[in-house]
């Protein structure tokens, strides 16, 4: 892995609207871009909204869909990488999906495959893993709930991964209309993370994380404070190798914002080369029963 620096976006994926989210992403690219950004993280669904009631109408080929042609103009104007999430249709199902794009055009997509809650209801499951080089870095792709299965970054490691992307759309706590309120659900969003913490460091990876921030919208058939409306406290965070945190978002308000940081390679290979690195020491042949229970 070279040194590249990357940018993570915290913001609002609105519900139904994504002629307004595309022109708020090329911003944030053209921002990034200019503070020397390679590569810049999206949120997952933050295109067509997350468990978006129309989400079926709304969903898009990838990637000749008109939201990934644009991600990629976006990508080759800028000469950037860029992952954004969205609603992909495939063969008649919709899946949660990833899209990486860069300077050539489509580097390839992440279907994400574990549902939480009530995302089984608009998104059928993906089946399998990807790692993309990108010159600089290999990325692999981990969307929100992915992360809580150890299996899934240890996978994406195995294949090759030097940075874990972690997109989010998380819906763990609500707010009220006021500072202590949203300060409340930002700190507590924030700190529900830093346990990522441990899969940077479990495979000597970086982790890239960025979340959806405010309220999308609200879905009409549940109550305005239910759980399972999209309204996301947000943050955007990024793990070293050894699990310490580079840099993070603030912690009082919710709202859209980026940082932007440097993957420093030498840093990886320092750890990849430590005694104790587990991808080098584990023992497979132990885990069987992990695949078969």
């Amino acid at each position: 892995m070279n040194t590249v620096r990357v940018a993570a976006v915290s913001m609002n994926g609105f519900l139904d609207d994504p002629a307004r989210v595309l022109p708020n992403i090329a911003e944030w690219c053209a921002r990034a871009a200019e503070q020397g950004a390679g590569l810049v993280l999206f949120p997952e669904l933050v295109i067509h909204g997350h468990c978006n009631p129309n989400t079926a109408a709304l969903a898009e080929p990838v990637p000749d869909g008109p939201s990934t042609q644009a991600l990629m103009a976006v990508a080759r104007r800028h000469r950037i990488f860029v992952c954004a999430g969205l609603a992909e249709r495939n063969r008649g199902a919709v899946y949660d999906t990833q899209v990486l794009v860069g300077p050539g055009g489509y580097c390839g997509g992440q279907r994400k495959l574990h549902m939480s809650r009530d995302e089984g209801r608009y998104y059928a499951r993906g089946d399998g893993f990807g790692v993309f080089d990108l010159g600089a870095c290999r990325v692999g792709i981990g969307i929100c709930y992915d992360n809580e299965f150890p299996e899934v970054p240890r996978i994406l490691a195995l294949r090759g991964a030097d940075v874990l992307l972690m997109p989010h759309a998380s819906r763990d706590r609500m707010w009220a209309d006021t500072p202590e309120s949203e300060a409340a659900a930002r700190r507590y969003i924030h700190d529900h993370y830093l346990p990522f913490a441990m899969r940077a460091k479990e495979n000597a990876c970086y982790v890239v994380l960025a979340d959806q921030a405010g309220r999308a919208g609200y879905v009409e058939h549940l109550p305005q404070d239910h759980p399972n409306q999209p309204h996301h406290a947000g943050a955007a965070l990024v793990f070293a190798p050894d699990g310490s945190l580079i840099a993070s978002t603030q912690r009082d308000r919710i709202r859209d914002e980026m940082i932007v940081v440097t993957l420093d390679g030498a840093a990886l290979e320092r750890e990849r080369a430590h005694p104790n690195y587990h991808l080098r020491t584990r023992r497979p042949e132990l885990f069987g029963e992990i695949a078969q229970t």
